[in-house]
């Protein structure tokens, strides 16, 4: 029996982790696999948890080792989710998450056989709404926002290709949750 690997895909923004956060909860059996990053821990994370913390030049070597089922650069620092931390997983029958961009996504879908590897959108409604959260979130200059806004429009493209959609529209977030976590065990049970 061959596990699943359920991405989480959706724009900055659309509540992905509060999402996830909540699945954990109602869910600790559901393995969520741990990215490494080159970028400093924030304060109160620690190596391990959701990141594995690496020199640059540690995540080149892996890189070219084709050690990642995935990888990308954001902001200067590279994002990467180790073979390591998935395909052991799904060879003992386990359900697998992670979150990921959409270039991530694309990447996986190519690496990992359609029946195995599910992708659940969150969909948080236009950009309008989201742009909105975003700035409650931080602060940001005119030329952020616009990448932002370009990064959405292609994030939002790829919605089609989503085995579920999410909606966490304002004022739905209890909904929200309980669509979550009944699209995860929908996909755990499909072929």
């Amino acid at each position: 029996m061959h596990g699943k690997l359920i991405l989480v895909v959706g724009p900055t923004g659309s509540g992905k982790g509060t999402l996830e956060a909540h699945l954990h909860e109602v869910r600790p059996d559901i393995y969520w696999s741990i990215s490494c990053t080159t970028r400093t821990p924030r304060p109160g994370e620690k190596d391990g948890d959701r990141y594995f913390f690496i020199p640059k030049e540690e995540f080149e070597r892996l890189e070219k080792a084709g050690e990642f089922l995935e990888w990308a650069q954001y902001g200067g620092n590279f994002y990467g989710t180790l073979k390591s931390q998935v395909f052991p997983m799904l060879a003992q029958g386990k359900t697998v998450m992670r979150e990921v961009e959409v270039q991530g996504a694309r990447q996986i879908m190519q690496a990992v056989p359609k029946e195995q590897c599910k992708i659940i959108f969150i969909d948080a409604g236009p950009w309008e709404e989201l742009e909105r959260r975003v700035l409650a979130r931080a602060s940001m200059g005119e030329v952020e926002l616009l990448s932002r806004r370009k990064r959405y429009e292609d994030e939002i493209s790829f919605m089609p290709q989503a085995d579920v959609v999410v909606k966490n529209y304002d004022g739905g977030l209890s909904q929200a949750k309980k669509d979550f976590v009944a699209a995860v065990e929908k996909l755990q049970q499909s072929v």
